[in-house]
């Protein structure tokens, strides 16, 4: 026990090491003592943990298992610079097997071969000690006080060195592996038990209710697109280099350049972006509360949450809601191209059947309004050529590893833009199709997405960090408005008003709101000072 633990806080560990050879504070004399009572001191710790486990019929599939989790971590960790806090592990929890496949590959077999089978094999092969049930207690408790001694004298010992690290580098603390990487699963999976629970959520925005709607005005339909990982500075409509918005750019839409999101995952975005309390006020939560999507209900609209990725992570239970590739009746089969045996779709599939999916929506609410929310596949990495149809890839060359790191930078970024530009295709193409429907409707279309992503830079990839040490990347999101002028005369909203406000410091806490006042929706949970179309909205 006490070689794996040294195992996995050593060479398993190797993320945390190369992270403290690169800090300048640390060059130097200072590292390899430092490194050195870091390594035992967590060596130690997970001693103590598995300690009262070690009994023989437990020994060796324990240890198995903290190998695993080891070089798992650390694949992770080395390879894409995420770290394995509560909200990573969120996303583990709530990940499909399409986006588990799109990590496979052969640097995780080898990290896992070297870090974790090796040792395994070793390990199988050595004969097993059964102590007496006395003398077996005696040693575990004396590994299990033993491991916490060590640890806590050399943490003694370096005391000042170690809490200035901790303190002015949290990101170190998330990278102690296997034993940070148990904590946080741990803390995830109390937490969603938690929110499980029979009774339904807190009520909001019950007394919702319609303005009235001018006489011989269409009912209102807003198309809200979730995006997916898509980065604001990687927007030719927000002075971007490359032409990654062809469509858009000649459309009449107005892109704001100053978007935070809510988080830096889908897990913690999402459901903090439909929320009407903000990112303060949503974290703050004890129990569920019923979000966006539920206020438009209570107004009397239709909601259709049509998903094109993982799940709506709880927000659509209780509107219509359905997948892309499911579709509904009447709806000619989606072409060949689009989606994979697996169920997998490209973008283009949300807009597929989209008149016989809102024909099947209670007629009362659609005489009212619609709002129809498409979730994106949009650039969900590390795969991100695989989210760009072979025709639709103007960057080349394009990186086809899933092992970003092994990428050429600009092959990477070439793969990331492709997938940007088909986003850009997917919404020209949605503003056409609502531009032919303003005899039925008065529509509008609203583009944002939930978190941004990190393309190498300082050696990160992908997203999900702790937010408060997040890079700006994993939070400057995307945001674009567009309606055509049957609905700017409908409604007075004015989009030439609103691009005069495209520069502002806006943020998810905005989105909710914003959707109640396109929409007309009156309610005491409406916070008119969070709704960028207020001031843009004619008499």
């Amino acid at each position: 026990m006490i070689l794996c633990a040294l195992w996995c806080a050593g060479p398993g560990n190797w993320p945390l090491w190369r992270q403290l050879m690169s800090l300048p504070e640390l060059q130097g004399g200072r590292l390899p003592l430092l490194a050195s009572c870091m390594g035992l001191g967590i060596a130690g710790v997970l001693a103590a943990l598995l300690a009262p486990l070690a009994w023989p019929r437990l020994v060796k599939p324990l240890l198995s298992f903290a190998l695993l989790c080891t070089a798992g971590a650390a694949h992770f960790m080395g390879s894409y610079g995420v770290v394995l806090d509560t909200t990573m592990m969120v996303n583990v929890l709530q990940t499909d097997a399409r986006e588990v496949r799109d990590l496979l590959g052969l640097p995780l077999l080898l990290s896992f071969t070297f870090l974790a089978l090796l040792p395994m094999l070793w390990l199988w092969r050595r004969p097993l000690a059964r102590p007496g049930l006395w003398r077996g207690l005696t040693r575990n408790v004396a590994m299990f006080v033993g491991g916490l001694a060590v640890a806590a004298g050399l943490i003694y010992a370096t005391f000042a060195d170690f809490s200035s690290l901790m303190r002015n580098h949290t990101t170190l603390r998330y990278m102690i592996s296997p034993i940070n990487g148990w904590y946080s699963f741990t803390r995830a999976l109390v937490d969603e038990r938690s929110t499980r629970r029979d009774e339904p959520p807190a009520p909001a925005g019950r007394d919702a209710a319609l303005a009235a709607r001018r006489a011989g005005t269409p009912p209102p339909l807003l198309v809200l697109v979730v995006g997916e990982t898509a980065r604001a500075d990687h927007f030719s409509l927000n002075g971007y280099g490359r032409p990654t918005n062809p469509g858009l750019s000649k459309l009449p839409v107005v892109s704001f350049t100053d978007v935070t999101s809510c988080g830096t995952s889908t897990a913690a975005s999402l459901p903090c972006m439909f929320s009407l309390l903000g990112r303060e006020g949503f974290q703050s939560l004890k129990q569920p509360q019923e979000n966006l999507l539920d206020v438009l209900q209570h107004a009397g609209l239709a909601v259709l949450w049509l998903d094109n990725q993982s799940g709506c992570k709880g927000l659509c239970n209780r509107v219509h809601n359905a997948m892309a590739s499911d579709l509904p009746v009447g709806a000619p089969p989606l072409p060949s191209q689009l989606c994979k045996a697996d169920g997998e779709c490209l973008d283009m599939a949300l807009l597929h059947g989209l008149d016989e999916r809102l024909a099947q929506l209670p007629a009362d609410q659609r005489e009212r309004g619609v709002v129809l929310v498409l979730h994106q596949m949009g650039s969900h990495g590390p795969a991100y050529f695989l989210r760009s149809p072979p025709n639709a890839k103007p960057f080349q060359p394009e990186c086809t590893n899933t092992a970003l790191q092994h990428c050429d930078p600009q092959a990477l970024v070439n793969a990331y833009d492709n997938s940007i530009a088909y986003t850009d295709q997917v919404l020209t193409a949605l503003t056409g199709w609502l531009q032919q429907r303003t005899q039925a409707w008065t529509p509008g279309l609203l583009y944002v997405s939930d978190h941004g992503e990190s393309l190498g830079e300082n050696n990160l990839y992908l997203h999900g960090l702790p937010y408060g040490m997040a890079p700006r990347a994993q939070k400057h999101v995307p945001m674009v408005a567009w309606w055509p002028r049957a609905t700017e005369a409908a409604t007075g909203l004015s989009l030439d008003c609103l691009r005069q406000r495209r520069d502002e410091a806006l943020s998810h806490d905005h989105l909710s709101h914003s959707v109640l006042g396109w929409m007309q929706v009156q309610t005491s949970a409406y916070r008119p000072e969070l709704d960028i179309f207020k001031s843009c909205r004619k008499p």
